[in-house]
């Protein structure tokens, strides 16, 4: 169950006012996904928003296919109003409108970050040895 990492530069300084926005949030209203033809291609299994001066990171715990989580958080109103509320402590202006959905699944592409490690107790050598 992989997880995938979303970036946000923020405006240093207003880390409580964030906090409070994502206090706030408005969860998805399914944690399953579907493909671009109706099928099931996921779920989200959990998320953690950490910051720390002038960086936010999400961090998405999920199953299946990546770019579908992009296509259902495009499609959740929540999400919506978040970026709204996040959009005046952003250090720079979003060049991608994240108000279509079309939009906002480029700006979740473009903002992640790229794993270079995914270690879980059932990739661990100990775990493996004993199965």
């Amino acid at each position: 169950m992989p997880y995938a990492a979303i970036t946000y530069r923020m405006k240093p300084g207003y880390e409580e006012e964030i906090a409070e926005i994502f206090a706030g949030f408005q969860r998805v209203d399914t944690p399953d996904f579907s493909g671009d033809d109706g099928s099931a291609a996921g779920r989200l299994l959990g998320t953690g928003v950490f910051i720390k001066d002038d960086v936010l990171i999400r961090v998405i715990h999920y199953e299946g296919d990546f770019a579908a989580v992009g296509r259902h958080m495009a499609a959740q109103k929540g999400v919506h109003i978040l970026e709204e509320k996040l959009a005046p402590y952003l250090a720079k202006p979003r060049e991608t409108d994240t108000q279509s959905p079309e939009g906002f699944a480029a700006y979740f592409r473009e903002a992640t970050m790229r794993s270079i490690a995914q270690l879980t107790v059932d990739t661990h050598p100990a775990g493996a040895a004993t199965s």
